[in-house]
């Protein structure tokens, strides 16, 4: 079943909404080399070191869009969320056809207590940017739409990479 918004959508756009949908998970290869940078990005976060992180994540963005031969994808990992009215941003997926690599922004604090966000809502934001960058350049759709499908896609490489106890991998609690 759509989600509300799908009312409001052009016919064209409806048709990517579409077959965003119907994909509802996405097959990791071996992801060994995955883990340990894994475990240094919860490392590198949970001290609170922002370059660190960054580098961590973009290690992270980089093994994974390999791994499912996608293009490349910048990160950025900038200290605390930005907030209004509506709640905070917890992460940005910019990409303008024929300019610079795409980029993924992600913020590392919250925005009212300035304290390091946990983990999995870190990581999970990490997967969610990600998605939609493959959403464009692996799956060639003409835009990234919040489906179903994209969901379920999310769930399927935090259940691949982390499996069903994180916390017994990561040391946080399960996702």
């Amino acid at each position: 079943m759509p989600f509300a918004y799908y009312k409001r959508l052009k016919p064209k756009q409806k048709k990517i909404y579409a077959q965003s949908d119907a994909i509802s998970f996405l097959r990791l290869p071996p992801t060994g080399i995955l883990r340990p940078v894994l475990s240094q990005m919860e490392e590198a976060l949970k001290e609170g070191h922002r370059e660190r992180t960054e580098e961590k994540v973009q290690q992270f963005a980089s093994y994974l869009c390999e791994m499912l031969r996608s293009s490349k994808v910048r990160v950025k990992v900038l200290e605390r969320r930005p907030s209004n009215g509506g709640g905070e941003l917890h992460g940005l997926y910019e990409y303008e056809p024929g300019e610079r690599l795409p980029l993924i922004t992600v913020w590392m604090r919250t925005a009212r207590r300035i304290q390091p966000v946990a983990f999995r809502t870190f990581l999970r934001t990490v997967f969610h940017e990600i998605l939609h960058h493959l959403d464009y350049h692996l799956f060639k759709f003409e835009d990234s739409f919040h489906t179903e499908g994209f969901y379920k896609r999310e769930s399927s490489l935090v259940y691949q990479l982390l499996g069903k106890d994180a916390s017994e991998n990561f040391g946080s609690k399960a996702l």
